[in-house]
């Protein structure tokens, strides 16, 4: 791979084909149309580059200029601002906050359990699993409300939520008839062209 030290001067994303948090990140971009340079990274690889750059050696890894960030969620936020057409999150204070707090019950509602799914034990993953499906169909009624998730405007909130909702068959997560609110919403969010040209091969695989 070139020196990143050569490349600054284009933004840079590394990001993983099959990483939920990484499809967060790149569904953002698509949205707004930003060019970057991807650099993929494998599940488990250990890029020199990547380790230079991240301490933690993860992906999503965002490099623009001098600036690194490795978080999806701060990733998401700084595009937002860096970018802000389209605007992906409100402009008032009160409205921003109401957002931010979506997104962190998100993270406790649905990630929490979707990180123990992909890399807990068989038991663990089990329980996590049925934890994930009851949580969405407790939620069916969120997802009934707006067009989006609580909102008439696409948001940070559905790039959030929507790459786990892409997985839910390869998780082994069937939903109910009462959860049909989610799946129509789901099928929305998937029709946009930015969802459908942010889908990385090993994603697309996900639904074939």
């Amino acid at each position: 791979m070139a020196v990143i030290a050569n490349r600054r001067s284009a933004m840079m994303l590394f990001s993983s084909g099959e990483d939920v948090y990484s499809h967060r990140v790149r569904l953002v971009l698509a949205e707004k149309g930003i060019e970057f340079d991807l650099v993929e990274v494998a599940t488990g690889e250990k890029l020199e580059d990547l380790i230079d750059l991240n301490p933690y050696n993860s992906v999503p890894t965002l490099v623009d200029r001098d600036l690194v960030l490795y978080d999806s969620l701060i990733i998401m936020e700084y595009l937002d601002e860096r970018f802000p057409h389209p605007p992906l999150m409100p402009v008032d204070p009160v409205s921003r906050a109401s957002n931010r707090l979506k997104l962190y019950r998100l993270e406790r509602d649905f990630f929490s359990h979707l990180d123990i799914v992909l890399g807990g034990t068989d038991k663990q993953a089990t329980k996590a699993r049925n934890d994930l499906r009851d949580n969405l169909v407790a939620s069916a009624p969120v997802f009934a409300a707006r067009p989006f998730f609580l909102s008439e405007e696409f948001s940070l909130v559905d790039c959030a939520v929507a790459p786990l909702l892409w997985r839910l068959p390869m998780l082994g997560i069937e939903l109910p008839k009462q959860a049909a609110p989610i799946t129509a919403y789901a099928e929305r969010i998937f029709k946009r062209p930015s969802f459908r040209a942010c889908l990385s091969e090993g994603e697309k695989d996900m639904r074939r």
